[in-house]
Parts: C-alpha cells; structure tokens; sequence
C-alpha cells in the first residue's frame, strides 16, 4: 500500500496523547465494508464528542477494539453511502488520499502510522 497521509488533530485528550505516545503503530488490515480498522496496543477511553456515524476520510480510535479506523465510504451498519462505526469512537484526525486507492487495502496487509519524517 502506498503512503497516505494524514492531518491529526492538534487537541489535547487521551486519546491523542495516547495515540502520540504510541507512534510508530504497525499493524494488520482489517475490512469491514468501506473501512479499514487494526488493533493498536494502546487504550484510551470514549470521550466526550465520540460518535458512530462518521464522515468519508475520518480516523477515529475505536475503543471496543482497541483499534484505529479509517473510513472511506459505507460499512455494514450503514443505511446509505455514509460511513457508521460499530460503535461510538474518538475521531483524531481526517487522510486525505482518494477512497479509492483505500478500497485497494488488502486483508491482512501491514499498515504502518507514523509521523513525517
């Protein structure tokens, strides 16, 4: 898979910090409809703001998971073309890469976050 990037959101939660603190995160893809998602090592808890119905381009940190969630278009809990999560998540921050080339991510293929360099 190519390099996507991505805008986090520059706020303070424990989320963030968390997910900062956590950097580099490697993982495996997983699908669920039009969204990638994979387990992350770290846990932060459901804040304030968290929310299922999401919008094409969002990452959010599911807690449930725990894992990180990409979305790009309908998943399974959808009622038309808009994303919804399993359950609430953290939104963190939004890629800005075409949902196409994300419907290309492959099951099981290595996903890599990490800061610019």
């Amino acid at each position: 898979m190519p390099i996507i990037e991505a805008e986090i959101e520059d706020v303070e939660s424990e989320t963030h910090r968390a997910f900062r603190e956590a950097l580099p995160i490697i993982g495996r893809v997983s699908r669920w409809g039009d969204e990638i998602y994979f387990y992350v090592d770290f846990k932060a808890p459901l804040e304030s703001g968290a929310r299922s119905k999401m919008m094409v381009g969002e990452i959010a940190y599911w807690p449930s998971g725990p894992a990180l969630a990409i979305f790009f278009g309908p998943t399974p809990a959808s009622e038309g073309d808009e994303p919804v999560a399993a359950s609430d998540c953290n939104v963190i921050g939004r890629v800005s890469a075409d949902p196409a080339l994300l419907r290309k991510a492959r099951e099981g293929a290595k996903i890599r976050v990490s800061t610019k360099v």
